[in-house]
């Protein structure tokens, strides 16, 4: 079954204590969508300036994402930079360019319409209830956020997540949203505003799974050394919607592992800057990275 992805596609300029990467193909819904390539057929919904170039364009491509869905548009791809400090949990924006994606209104083929997988990825919850009020009953819905909207868009985002299947956030933002700094009782308090769902992000140390049979704890992969960890989240659930995809059938049964295939997937994504090394990976790669987190969690 496909995956609809929808969300920013960007160039990233990266900055870490080590290195300098100007322009990269970036963007949640970029990560995202090469992410579940690797597992399902993934159709792509973003908008690019005339500017973003066509090695990116072929990138996708060699993914085989369906790109139907992607808008170019006159003006300039939205362009976002930033700068890692020595610890790569801290980083700060640079320069934040809107360029195209300020005026994106994301229109869906007909085809895309009965996706049955749907990940909104990271953009502005206005959006995501655009694409929710054009589909047709999708399967399993999971939308992702950022501590911008809370700030900028909260009514928004609390009438999108009585819409959506799972809903995913990092720690942090889980805080905010709940005015909560216990974990688990902000995993009850957001599961009172709708979702069935909840996966909360920790970083280098994995995530939180809540839901009707519990609690799911599931590790990070362990790297001996990250060079950028951008768009590790978006790739997180890409993986994690992508698996499920692949499997079909009951969500609950699978979504344990799926979970387990993203933190896999990620973990290529922190080893390169932009998808340097997330392009380079292939499906034996995560699924290697896959048996040792079992052997890892096992006991």
């Amino acid at each position: 079954m496909s995956v609809l992805v929808v969300g920013t596609t960007a160039l990233d300029s990266i900055k870490t204590p080590k290195a300098e990467n100007p322009r990269l193909l970036g963007g949640s819904a970029s990560h995202a969508a090469v992410a579940a390539s690797f597992f399902a057929p993934v159709k792509l919904v973003g908008i690019v300036g005339k500017d973003f170039p066509k090695r990116y364009i072929e990138l996708y491509r060699r993914h085989k994402i369906d790109l139907a869905g992607l808008q170019i548009a006159e003006g300039k791809t939205f362009h976002w930079s930033g700068e890692y400090e020595v610890n790569m949990n801290n980083r700060r924006t640079l320069t934040t360019e809107l360029g195209v994606i300020e005026t994106f209104t994301p229109h869906l083929p007909e085809a895309y319409k009965s996706s049955p997988y749907v990940l909104l990825a990271n953009i502005a919850p206005a959006l995501q209830h655009h694409v929710l009020d054009q589909m047709r009953k999708p399967k399993f819905v999971v939308a992702d956020t950022m501590d911008l909207w809370l700030n900028i868009a909260l009514p928004d985002l609390l009438r999108l997540v009585k819409r959506v299947d799972a809903f995913v956030l990092n720690d942090s933002e889980a805080r905010m949203l709940t005015d909560d700094d216990n974990t688990v009782r902000s995993l009850k308090k957001i599961h009172k505003l709708g979702p069935k769902y909840v996966i909360i992000k920790k970083g280098e140390h994995g995530s939180i799974l809540s839901g009707p049979n519990g609690f799911f704890v599931a590790p990070a992969f362990p790297l001996d050394k990250v060079v950028d960890p951008t768009g590790a989240g978006d790739s997180f659930v890409g993986g994690l919607l992508g698996y499920l995809a692949s499997k079909g059938g009951d969500v609950e049964k699978h979504l344990r592992r799926a979970i387990i295939h993203g933190s896999a997937t990620a973990s290529f994504c922190c080893e390169g800057f932009g998808l340097s090394r997330t392009t380079k990976t292939v499906a034996k790669d995560i699924a290697e990275r896959v048996t040792a987190l079992e052997k890892m969690i096992k006991f």
